[in-house]
């Protein structure tokens, strides 16, 4: 189905959001959008919902299977619009966004599905899921102009860390809440807005009313902006994405200042949690 708006999708696409899990992808331009609508079907989301530019084509067969709304991901804030209005549309019902050229990973995806994981977390009474955003891109820009290669794809292997998240009011720490830097916003800062280089994300969560996304991808509720809850670690999954990536070989500031994303620490990324897992990017928590 296709939506003219946000608005023609809320008025119209209520059965998208009768059941989750449900993925929104958001389309920032034409780059491996099939892919990601794929591997999200894949991966056990009940429906996806592409807010994309107009002129993407897809595939008839595919653009039967998801719910397509017409959205200008150019415009001020229009992430957490989108996710904020279906927020409002869903109460209760499990959401996940995502860019385009970004694919979820979390513990033991290549066995159990997404609806099994969060079945899980529900029992654990957690409403929420810390996510890392971590940077994938091509070792070859020559052969790749725009950092993105399925094929030809690297991680960075360390030089993560977190900081502790400061409470505004008082200066202490938050409870439960750190700040993740790494990979390529941490490697090239120098071209990254301050406010945009952490790479966690509140990516998968319960909607419920007055819940809130902020431009920082945390939420008006601190409880699902935490890691875990106070009595043991939680699960915890991870976004690869070429979005970084893309970002600095696309823009004219940074791109001839970048030969290549590879270090001494970048290791061929193998598509598979494991890997994840056993770079401590993932947390497994009690799910075994």
């Amino acid at each position: 189905m296709r939506y003219s708006s946000l608005k023609d999708f809320l008025a119209k696409g209520g059965d998208a959001l009768v059941k989750g899990p449900v993925a929104l992808i958001m389309v920032e331009d034409l780059i491996e959008v099939e892919s990601t609508i794929r591997y999200h079907q894949l991966a056990g989301f009940r429906a996806v919902v592409a807010f994309a530019p107009p002129e993407l084509d897809l595939p008839p067969a595919l653009d039967d299977t998801i719910y397509r709304v017409d959205y200008d991901m150019s415009a001020d804030h229009a992430l957490e619009q989108a996710v904020n209005a279906v927020i409002d549309a869903a109460p209760g019902i499990w959401l996940y966004y995502c860019y385009n050229a970004e694919y979820l990973f979390h513990p033991f995806c290549e066995t159990r599905k997404i609806g099994e994981m969060l079945t899980f977390h529900t029992e654990e009474r957690r409403d929420a899921m810390l996510v890392y955003a971590l940077d994938i891109y091509a070792s070859d820009l020559e052969q790749n102009p725009d950092a993105v290669s399925l094929d030809d794809t690297w991680i960075d292997k360390s030089g993560y860390y977190a900081l502790g998240r400061p409470d505004p009011q008082t200066g202490n720490p938050k409870d439960r809440q750190l700040d993740f830097f790494g990979g390529l916003r941490w490697r090239f800062e120098e071209h990254i807005p301050r406010d945009r280089r952490k790479i966690d994300r509140i990516a998968l969560f319960r909607a419920r009313p007055g819940l809130r996304l902020r431009p920082d991808h945390t939420f008006n509720d601190e409880e699902y902006n935490t890691y875990a809850c106070p009595w043991h670690n939680n699960l915890t999954a991870a976004i690869v994405s070429f979005r970084t990536a893309k970002a600095l070989k696309t823009n004219p500031g940074s791109t001839f200042d970048i030969q290549t994303f590879k270090w001494h620490n970048s290791v061929p990324f193998e598509w598979n949690s494991q890997q994840l897992l056993d770079l401590g990017l993932m947390e497994p928590g009690q799910w075994f």
